[in-house]
């Protein structure tokens, strides 16, 4: 049976169209691309692994090395078992840090220019042959099925047909961060197909050959070599050589990466795909041999590899070779699609001039254009380099041994992904001289030898034979040589050199569970969107800055006004990730870095550190556990304790940005927590953007009873602050206590209008007394005044009525003085003479007071003795503190008071000769309602109402004991001026 070319060239370009026209339907429609999202959809979407050396070559590798051809599927089953510690990990890192290659996500860790071109160099050399394998094995297929050698021909058009549709696939439009649905669901189908062509045709051998399993018993018992031959060379050796190529080939190949991490729209299918995949590949791979002894046993005169198809042809079925055709081209065109696409936008980002991005770029420039264009230009280059590839290698028979030399290049990067994922210490020198070392390996172990067969560069010495290492089968020797090498470097020179800053940055964001990762904690200067817009635009240009900061806003959910240099911070390292998705992590950062850039003074400032832990704590992915879970639970309850305490609190940075901001200020404030943090200072509402801006660039660190007016009314406030201080002891930020104490002052208000009622009559009686005796003086000169007749006397008489009337007046102004003084505190302060303060105060107590006491004062005649504060409240203090002096007092006793000045403050003594205070009574004494007298003589609001008006004049009040016996009460004031 004989096909034509024409026949199977349009077999393969409607097959391709089909996958085409999946993929164009699922990016237009929404509910079909829903199905991408699926587990079992992004399962199959990693068949693409299966190439057409799964698909033709597996029969040729088990006919050449027997069992050894599930090594290449057991490596994979390793790889998706350590899913937990190995590819979720690098799914976490690439999705947070938006990096959609291999090259990127070296360059992100091992922060140099050279490290993504490298990788991406080496990548593109890797898988070349790989490339060229896909050509070779289509192009082959094609031969068996039209007995004939096809020309060049059909190969260029192949591979012209693949690049187109891969153009149509995956370089249609820039979408840096949106998944390609339609490309996972039509590489999803291509698995479907190869699983039931290889099935199908398996079937039909087992069947059509033996006559169904029976048979085949029979004739493997009739033929015991045919196992044997498959067993041998498991005995021999190899097989952890290839499980290891397997392993890294499962997640490091290009089109891997792309799908499992670039593709990936569900996180969570990676739970379905970690044993569904490897499921998949059970099934494609067990028929293998069943095909192979089917091949033997029908004595197929051609190459194992091409087994499958040659059955069909041997059956004369052109429909049963056309399905198998069909399945070789889906292997071919898959791998050769998703490769070029990862490959080209390595290419682009690394290996062209298209990533240096100029200032003096023509305002007419469009970034995605140039970006598409130079992705579709390396598509073509990439499929036209793996077709000169296939044009010089025509002569290596082999198919799985083009594709284990891909295999064996992608190992070379395990060490450096080792380090990436668990060695924070590892350097981009130890990294590059490495990798450096291991493609110098793969290519004198396995690429010199490759082109020594070609006839390319004939002659050249076997390197086993050279090393004396002739007993290692040559996979394991390359393995060994070239990983060896290449790990034992890295380790050597990473030790000898140090990481930079951005390393340890990019180190702690790789680490799994890692609650610090994440870039610099430093706050933009630019002071709002636009700024940061209008700087991007010159190096994007206008229209794409616009786009890329548009997306970031939109995806953090932040307003365009915002000026919050929190929310710029967050939309600063969006853009740079963004970008990365874009252009490379190295050049996003470089333009980041350039035109976004940090207030180098507010890195790393506690504030923003706490703040990030706290954001990644709460949005991180995975359950902490051990001493991290205990930890995070004290954090939450501490957390919860300073969100309900009654107090108003607010944390700041030392730039003044709000970092916390509780319940209780929210209710005080009207201002909810989620709108404050975040903000600057400045941003605030009246009133308090000017009183928490007065109350910081105060010297003060507390204002008692400040009266403020809002829209509810009058509120009085107590603020207290306190700085923030690093181990160097500078100061990171500020803490700000808010208390209410408006319901407090009234009553303590209400309490001391209360006490100066009480005194106001107790003067009232002692005014009374002391009335009495000048009015009789007044009474008695009257009575004499009719008995004169000398004028001098009469005027005598009348200066000695005046004396006494004005002596009425002043004992009369006194009380009246006294009773008129209630005034709030701070709201009329001055500068007092203490001395006379005291003075009235000794005056207006004698009035109420006991006659027997004397009152000695002494320093009130020291020079620049003033006292700052409201005449009226600490007359009251004065007057409490010497009735309390004047009660305690036995009869004849003696009260001190003096005064002097300390350190620009007036101290106040006021001191008796009574049986002094109970040492349990001390604590309490200025409690309200708290006494030691007898019960109903009484009130215990004296002290307390002294206490108070001294605090709400910055003051303070104590009492203590004398030794000599007796109380001291020592009242501290702020001194006004000397002068």
């Amino acid at each position: 049976m004989t096909l034509s070319l024409g026949l199977i060239y349009a077999v393969g370009v409607a097959y391709l169209a089909i996958l085409f026209g999946i993929a164009f339907v699922a990016d237009r429609s929404t509910r079909v691309g829903r199905l991408a999202a699926s587990p079992w959809v992004f399962s199959l979407s990693l068949g693409v692994y299966a190439t057409s050396w799964t698909f033709y070559g597996n029969i040729g590798f088990l006919a050449e090395q027997g069992y050894l051809y599930l090594t290449i599927y057991l490596g994979v089953t390793l790889a998706f078992a350590a899913t937990p510690w190995l590819l979720r990990p690098l799914l976490r890192l690439t999705r947070e840090q938006q990096l959609t290659s291999l090259a990127d996500l070296f360059a992100f860790r091992y922060r140099s220019r050279l490290t993504g071109p490298v990788v991406a160099l080496f990548m593109l050399a890797g898988v070349l042959p790989y490339i060229a394998l896909q050509i070779k094995a289509v192009t082959e297929s094609a031969a068996v099925l039209t007995a004939e050698t096809p020309p060049h021909l059909l190969a260029l058009a192949f591979s012209l047909t693949i690049a187109a549709f891969a153009i149509l696939f995956g370089a249609r439009h820039i979408a840096p961060r949106e998944k390609h649905a339609g490309l996972v669901l039509a590489i999803a189908f291509e698995s479907v197909i190869k699983l039931i062509a290889i099935l199908v045709i398996a079937a039909v051998a087992l069947f059509a050959v033996f006559g169904g399993p029976a048979g085949l018993n029979a004739w493997l018992d009739a033929n015991p070599g045919a196992t044997e031959a498959l067993y041998a060379p498991v005995r021999e050796g190899g097989w952890f050589a290839m499980m290891v190529l397997a392993f890294a080939a499962a997640f490091l190949l290009p089109r891997q990466f792309h799908m499992l991490f670039t593709e990936n729209i569900d996180p969570r299918a990676l739970n379905r795909a970690a044993w569904a995949f490897p499921a998949f590949l059970l099934l494609l791979n067990l028929p293998m041999p069943v095909l192979y002894w089917a091949g033997e046993a029908a004595g197929l005169a051609i190459d194992p590899n091409y087994y499958a198809i040659g059955i069909a042809g041997w059956l004369d079925s052109a429909t049963l070779a056309l399905l198998v055709f069909i399945g070789g081209v889906s292997a071919a065109s898959a791998m050769m699609i998703v490769t070029t696409l990862a490959l080209a936008h390595m290419g682009t980002n690394y290996l062209t001039p298209i990533g240096r991005l100029q200032e003096d770029d023509a305002p007419g420039s469009n970034l995605y254009r140039r970006l598409l264009w130079a992705r579709r230009t390396w598509v073509v280059l990439i499929i036209g380099l793996g077709y000169a590839f296939y044009g010089v290698l025509q002569v290596v028979e082999g198919l799985a041994e083009l594709g284990l030399i891909s295999f064996a290049a992608v190992a070379q990067l395990l060490p450096g992904l080792a380090g990436l994922l668990f060695w924070n210490r590892a350097t981009r020198f130890g990294f590059l001289a490495g990798l450096g070392a291991g493609i110098l390996g793969w290519m004198f172990t396995l690429v010199l030898p490759l082109l020594d067969t070609a006839g390319i560069l004939p002659g050249l010495p076997d390197p086993r034979n050279w090393l004396q290492a002739g007993h290692l089968d040559p996979w394991t020797f390359a393995l060994t040589l070239s990983l060896g090498v290449n790990a034992l470097l890295f380790v050597a020179v990473s030790l000898l050199t140090r990481p930079n800053p951005e390393e340890r940055e990019a180190g702690r964001a790789c680490c799994p569970g890692d609650a610090t990762a994440g870039t610099a904690g430093g706050l933009p200067l630019a002071g709002d969107v636009g700024e940061m817009e209008t700087a991007l635009a010159a190096t994007l240009g206008p229209g794409p800055a616009h786009h890329e900061v548009q997306r970031a806003l939109d995806e953090l959910g932040l307003p365009r006004h915002t000026r919050s240099r929190s929310d710029l911070r967050r939309l600063r390292e969006r853009i740079e990730r963004n970008l990365s998705g874009l252009l490379g992590p190295v050049l996003a950062r470089m333009i980041v870095d350039q035109h976004l850039r940090l207030d180098a003074a507010g890195r790393h400032t506690l504030g923003e550190s706490l703040r990030r832990v706290e954001e990644q704590l709460e949005t991180r992915a995975l359950p902490l556990s051990g001493l991290a879970a205990e930890l995070d639970a004290l954090r939450r309850f501490h957390r919860q304790i300073l969100h309900e305490l009654p107090l108003g609190v607010a944390s700041l940075t030392a730039s003044g940005e709000i970092t916390g901001w509780n319940q209780a200020l929210g209710q005080l404030t009207g201002i909810p927590p989620d709108t404050a943090t975040g903000q600057p200072l400045d941003s605030l509402p009246r009133p308090w953007r000017g009183l928490l801006t007065a109350f910081i660039e105060s010297p003060d660190r507390q204002w008692y009873k400040l009266h403020l007016e809002l829209e509810d009314g009058g509120r009085r406030l107590n603020l207290h602050k306190s700085d923030l201080l690093d181990s160097e002891g500078r100061r990171e930020g500020r803490i700000i206590l808010i208390e209410d104490v408006t319901d407090r002052a009234q009553l303590e208000a209400e309490i001391a209008h209360s006490d100066r009622l009480a005194s106001i009559g107790r003067f009232a009686a002692g005014v009374a007394h002391e009335i009495g005796n000048p009015l009789t003086g007044i009474a008695s000169l009257a009575q004499t005044l009719p008995l004169e007749d000398d004028p001098d006397e009469i005027r005598a008489v009348a200066d000695d009525v005046l004396a006494q009337t004005r002596r009425i007046n002043d004992i009369v102004q006194s009380l009246i003085t006294f009773a008129h003084a209630e005034e709030p505190a701070g709201s009329r302060f001055e500068d007092l003479d203490p001395a006379e303060l005291i003075h009235e105060a000794i005056r207006l107590t004698r009035l109420a007071g006991r006659k027997d006491l004397h009152f000695v004062t002494f320093g009130l005649d020291t020079p620049g003795l003033q006292v700052r504060g409201a005449r009226g409240p600490l007359l009251q203090v004065f007057i409490n503190l010497l009735t309390n002096a004047e009660q305690a007092s036995p009869e004849g006793a003696t009260v001190r008071v003096g005064a002097e000045r300390r350190d620009g403050r007036i101290r106040v003594a006021v001191e008796d000769e009574g049986a002094g205070i109970e040492p349990d009574s001390l604590d309490r004494l200025f409690e309200p309602f708290f006494t030691t007298k007898p019960t109903g003589q009484g009130t215990g609001l004296g002290l307390p109402v002294a206490y108070s008006i001294v605090q709400d004049h910055g003051g303070t009040l104590t009492a203590t004991n004398r030794p000599e016996g007796g109380a001291r009460f020592l009242l501290t004031l702020p001194g006004g001026d000397p002068s």
